[in-house]
């Protein structure tokens, strides 16, 4: 694999500086901090000549929109978040900053535009993740009214959020911040500020695949209920909000290795045709920031930070945010699903964010698809 600086890849692409930022703010070209100068940056040769041998004019617009649904051309409007700059904003504010002290609710109120107050009805058990996926689908299944103010919405999102949480936590301290709820259920009240921040950095990440499937399912006019059962359903993938998982799973093997036997064992791995998890971001090419917030509120465990050497030094990558949430339930010895029940928790104020937003548009997400089967005969 070989790495290029920015004049080499602009003389290849032909472009301007912006066009090469934008493509790899877009996935389309890895970057990595240059050794020699960390204020300067390296692209991977394989990305810019396969861009470069693209035909040059305009794409047609069956290639454009099939690109679109690969971290590629925005493809809904939304005011809710955004990456920009290597930095994640949640209508505006930088939700790094918002981390050092805000709570879920704050995030809520903030991107709801409305009060958050997680309300439930009836009583739960604090079973986890399977009593989450009964409870809302319980009230998926009942009758939908439609034609919703947007205050009733807000009622409904509240009464959502606070069903999700009281799954997740059960009755116990039912008036206590989430993130408290949270520390208490697991018996883990030292590590309540961390998972504050973690909840404040999963909340919402613009338009990722459980979003996505959540904005589609009340597109249909389906409920707010039903949609986070869409986001839950998307969100429980090895791909998604179980990737913290894999990355702890690796950690068990190669991270108590001496230092000098992590490296040859992780090229193993990769040659094995799998790629490293924890590391690197498409929209993130000097490093995702809301791992760097989140480990700022612990020390990971050693085991971790032989896992992380190896795998900068052999992929240029730095580490995402699933890394550090693997690295906070091994710190501070939280339930193997700890980090798919923080996403769960934190993302579903995106969700419930984002389904508003796309109810009040009125419009259905319904795109075509690029049909490559046989001709009619």
């Amino acid at each position: 694999m070989d790495w290029l600086s920015a004049t080499e890849a602009l003389t290849l692409l032909g472009t301007q500086k912006q066009t090469l930022y934008a493509n790899v703010s877009r996935g389309r070209i890895k970057a990595r901090p240059d050794p020699a100068d960390s204020r300067r940056s390296l692209y991977r040769g394989d990305d810019v000549r396969r861009l470069a041998q693209r035909a040059a004019g305009r794409r047609r617009q069956e290639v454009v929109a099939t690109e679109a649904m690969h971290w590629g051309e925005p493809v809904l409007r939304t005011a809710i978040s955004t990456v920009e700059g290597g930095r994640l904003l949640y209508r505006g504010e930088d939700a790094c900053d918002l981390s050092h002290a805000a709570s879920l609710e704050d995030i809520a109120t903030l991107l709801w535009q409305a009060p958050a107050r997680p309300a439930t009805a009836g009583q739960g058990a604090g079973q986890g993740l399977a009593a989450a996926f009964a409870a809302l689908a319980a009230r998926a299944a009942q009758p939908v009214v439609m034609g919703q103010s947007a205050a009733l919405l807000v009622h409904e999102a509240n009464l959502v959020l606070g069903t999700l949480a009281q799954a997740l936590t059960g009755d116990g301290n039912a008036d206590a911040p989430l993130h408290m709820r949270l520390a208490f259920h697991w018996g883990r009240a030292e590590a309540a500020d961390a998972i504050r921040r973690a909840l404040v950095l999963l909340a919402d990440h613009e338009l990722n695949a459980s979003t996505f499937a959540a904005r589609v399912t009340v597109s249909t006019g389906a409920s707010l209920w039903a949609g986070t059962l869409a986001g839950l359903a998307a969100l429980s993938g090895p791909r998604h909000g179980l990737a913290s998982r894999g990355i702890a799973a690796l950690v068990d093997d190669i991270g108590d290795l001496p230092d000098a036997a992590a490296e040859p064992a992780l090229r193993d791995w990769l040659g094995e045709g799998r790629d490293v998890p924890g590391m690197g971001h498409p929209l993130y090419p000097h490093g995702d920031p809301r791992c760097q917030a989140l480990l700022a509120s612990f020390a990971p465990m050693p085991a971790f930070q032989t896992y992380r050497m190896a795998a900068q030094s052999l992929t240029g990558d730095l580490p995402n945010i699933d890394f550090a949430l693997a690295a906070l339930t091994a710190r501070f010895d939280l339930p193997a699903d700890a980090g798919l029940v923080l996403f769960a928790m934190g993302r579903s104020v995106g969700w419930l964010a984002h389904m508003m937003e796309q109810i009040g548009s009125g419009q259905s997400i319904r795109p075509r698809a690029r049909y490559v089967g046989p001709a009619a005969r």
